[in-house]
């Protein structure tokens, strides 16, 4: 179905609450006494967008506004992801230090506009939307990094983040013009069946996916478009970096997937994926996914700071996501949206237990984390250690089952380099995650750390997410179940 405007409202249920409920924020910050209650409305709102996401999710496939946006089980999948990741850091906040500090009615309006823009991009269906909503969410995300006004490292990170942004959006767009011209379009459907009769030519269609793939790559955190993430992740308050390492990377990768995939290539009824002829852009992924994690690993190696060392983990894991997408198969793009959910359960709770420490001691260092476990934070300490061996890919945890995925995936086609080197920085990443899990259990405390008190609500939502990656280590069918679905594209 091609829907216009009015046909398309209905399927926009969970966008319009989100947006509703983004201007009761911003009305209710002029009234209200009581900041945390902006938090508890923009909490109750995005719980009922996912609820409405659950019922546009059974309404038939279809274009919408004239196919500038797309409704199929792919986008209902990553804007669930977006929706939970968002109620995980709201509540986040809530207990935050940080964000009660900063202008409340500002932050929770933008992270539901961010969360807006996220949903758009995971629907665009043309590249004038994907662009637009690219932008929206990254606009949005550089006044959540800068939030902290008196905070001179917020502030920088800010800047860093918009001047790496601006540039990466500037080349994708430029890499967007050339698409346009060789195929006279930017609606998906009609960009596939241009390229699909051969008459582009193919250097000029090269430069522009390089192009184009620079300011997908600048979203998800992968080399060589990584650099402004550290900086970011360290200066940004933690609820806020949360949300980056998991909505904003995910959102980059629905992007990526709905472009490369059924944009620019067909599917063959065995699953495999084929290129345009001559577009060899699998393999310059390749070589990015590879670089992603080797260089993610080994500069994790060195820090101390616990945000920055996570910064470099998240760009790791962007590499080990990327394994799935080159190798043109369903199974690859299986492995990749299951590594997703589990990747947004064991990072959100990494940077939970981070901002529950930095609550109590205000350190995120890993000398701050010394005896851990015996200064009133066994807790915190035995949930770190799940996420961060799930992290690293040990058995049984979510990490290790998605990780599995990868693999088979991978080797299944023959690539058997790729594996090599995924398994290598597996090895790799085990070291600096099992630091921080002896500072917590086997070093003892200096005196100067501080005791470290676990509030209720964020026991709750960290001992959620500590059983969730256990659970799903052992029992990940339904989960896959729901990955099956959503791999279903609609092309029309």
């Amino acid at each position: 179905m091609n829907l216009d405007t009015i046909q398309s409202l209905p399927y926009l249920l969970p966008e319009l609450i989100l947006v509703a409920t983004l201007l009761v924020v911003f009305l209710g910050d002029l009234v209200v006494r009581s900041k945390d209650r902006l938090g508890e409305i923009a909490l109750l709102g995005t719980a009922l967008a996912l609820v409405a996401v659950a019922r546009v999710a059974a309404r038939p496939d279809a274009w919408l506004f004239y196919r500038m946006a797309i409704h199929d089980q792919f986008a209902m999948f990553f804007k669930v992801i977006f929706a939970l990741a968002t109620i995980a850091v709201v509540l986040m906040s809530l207990t935050s230090r940080e964000v009660r500090r900063s202008s409340q009615g500002e932050y929770y309006g933008m992270l539901l506009a961010s969360t807006l823009g996220m949903f758009f991009m995971a629907s665009a269906s043309n590249l004038l939307m994907a662009y637009l909503s690219l932008e929206f969410v990254s606009l949005t995300s550089y006044v959540l990094t800068g939030i902290l006004r008196h905070s001179r490292r917020s502030g920088e990170a800010a800047l860093k983040y918009l001047i790496y942004g601006g540039v990466a959006s500037a080349t994708m767009i430029y890499g967007m013009s050339w698409i346009f011209g060789l195929t006279g379009s930017m609606d998906y459907g009609e960009i596939n069946a241009v390229l699909s009769q051969g008459h582009a030519n193919q250097l000029a269609l090269f430069i522009a996916l390089v192009l184009t793939l620079a300011g997908f790559g600048y979203k998800i955190a992968a080399v060589p478009f990584h650099m402004w993430a550290p900086d970011v992740y360290q200066g940004a308050p933690i609820p806020v970096t949360a949300f980056l390492s998991v909505g904003s990377k995910a959102a980059g990768f629905a992007l990526l997937i709905r472009f490369f995939y059924p944009a620019i290539s067909h599917l063959a009824p065995d699953g495999v994926w084929t290129v345009v002829p001559g577009i060899e852009w699998p393999q310059l992924v390749l070589v990015l996914s590879m670089l992603t994690m080797t260089l993610g690993n080994l500069a994790a190696l060195s820090q101390q700071n616990l945000k920055r060392l996570l910064a470099y983990s998240s760009i790791a894991h962007a590499g080990y996501v990327l394994m799935g997408f080159v190798v043109l198969t369903n199974d690859g793009l299986r492995a990749m949206l299951f590594y997703l959910v589990a990747y947004y359960l064991m990072n959100i709770g990494a940077f939970l237990v981070v901002m529950v420490v930095a609550n109590s001691t205000d350190r995120e260092d890993i000398e701050g984390y010394r005896g851990l476990a015996w200064r009133g934070g066994a807790a915190p300490a035995v949930a770190m250690a799940i996420f961060l061996f799930s992290l690293a890919g040990l058995p049984p945890l979510a990490g290790f089952v998605g990780k599995f995925y990868l693999f088979a995936a991978v080797i299944e086609r023959h690539f058997y380099l790729l594996a090599l080197v995924g398994v290598l920085n597996s090895v790799v990443s085990l070291y600096y995650y099992a630091r921080i899990v002896k500072a917590m259990f086997l070093d003892q405390p200096a005196g100067g750390e501080g005791v470290v008190a676990v509030g209720l609500q964020d026991g709750f939502l960290m001992g959620s997410l500590a059983g969730a990656t256990l659970v799903l280590g052992v029992y990940w069918s339904p989960v896959m179940a729901v990955v099956d679905r959503s791999l279903k594209f609609f092309l029309g």
